[in-house]
């Protein structure tokens, strides 16, 4: 199991997961977006992880998204969305 990195944040209602790559800007908005939103969440950079941890994470990521494309957020183990969407993500942490 990959151990992601947690980000404590004043509403914990919902549990949030960032799936990123390191040198990716939108996913550094998304991270932005949620640090302002004031969610915490967790997260991982894909692009540095290796072996069995990078398959891993890329299999999580091809269940909510077969076209593997960063960054995605996974709200409550069910919602995903991908790609830097303000409002959508903004709704869903409501």
């Amino acid at each position: 199991m990959v151990k992601p990195t947690t980000v404590k944040g004043k509403k914990d209602k919902h549990a949030v997961m960032l799936y990123a790559l390191s040198t990716c800007i939108w996913c550094k908005k998304t991270r932005k977006l949620l640090d302002d939103l004031g969610a915490g969440y967790d997260y991982v950079y894909v692009d540095l992880l290796t072996g069995k941890d990078e398959e891993e994470a890329m299999a999580e990521v091809r269940k909510h998204n077969p076209q593997c494309t960063f960054p995605l957020v996974i709200i409550d183990g069910s919602t995903a969305i991908v790609g830097f969407r303000e409002p959508d993500i903004t709704k869903a942490l409501k």
